[in-house]
């Protein structure tokens, strides 16, 4: 839908327009709450160290990119054709590349939160790898679905709320679902 030369939604459009449209609003579209939720959680909470910027997405083929970054159809097409997978080395290597640039940029005191899927070895791999014991994630994501740590991310937003972060390795990752999130209703 978002690629179809027909559609003539304003993501649709610029995505066809030289320059492209930023990463995270494509990514927004294509994942849903999940990603909204982790965009907006990293740009409202992120504090990194000067001159090391504060969010970054996970990519397919580049590695980690700046969610501001434009990226146009054959960009598109490019993370489509490459497996996220540990055993695929155009996925690997750049990840890999990127995440040792951000932990020496970052420096040994800072701690690196990743918002990603802890559940399997596809970014755990190479950011333990690389960043080591400083790597955290929120502890409230275990047992969380998809769509439960995106609704909960955009709440901690809404709320001006952090959550906490736990070492890899020292929690527990995988766990009992949690209760539902509260409804709330908008006024």
């Amino acid at each position: 839908m978002l690629l179809a030369a027909k559609a003539q939604f304003a993501l649709a459009v610029r995505m066809r327009e030289p320059g492209g449209a930023p990463l995270a609003d494509v990514f927004t579209f294509l994942s849903g709450l999940y990603f909204r939720g982790k965009i907006s959680y990293a740009r409202a909470f992120a504090r990194p160290p000067e001159g090391v910027a504060g969010a970054f997405v996970i990519t397919s083929s580049r590695g980690l990119r700046s969610p501001e970054e434009p990226i146009d159809a054959a960009a598109l097409r490019e993370f489509a054709a490459v497996p996220i997978d540990v055993a695929e080395d155009r996925y690997h290597r750049p990840l890999t590349l990127d995440a040792r640039a951000l932990a020496e940029a970052a420096g040994e005191d800072c701690e690196i939160v990743l918002l990603g899927s802890i559940a399997t070895p596809k970014y755990l791999s190479v950011f333990q790898a690389t960043i080591g014991p400083r790597l955290r994630f929120p502890r409230e994501f275990v047992g969380r679905g998809d769509k439960s740590r995106g609704a909960l991310l955009l709440r901690c937003v809404a709320d001006g709320q952090e959550l906490d972060y736990s070492p890899l390795g020292g929690e527990v990752m995988h766990g009992p679902r949690p209760a539902r999130l509260p409804v709330r209703t908008a006024c």
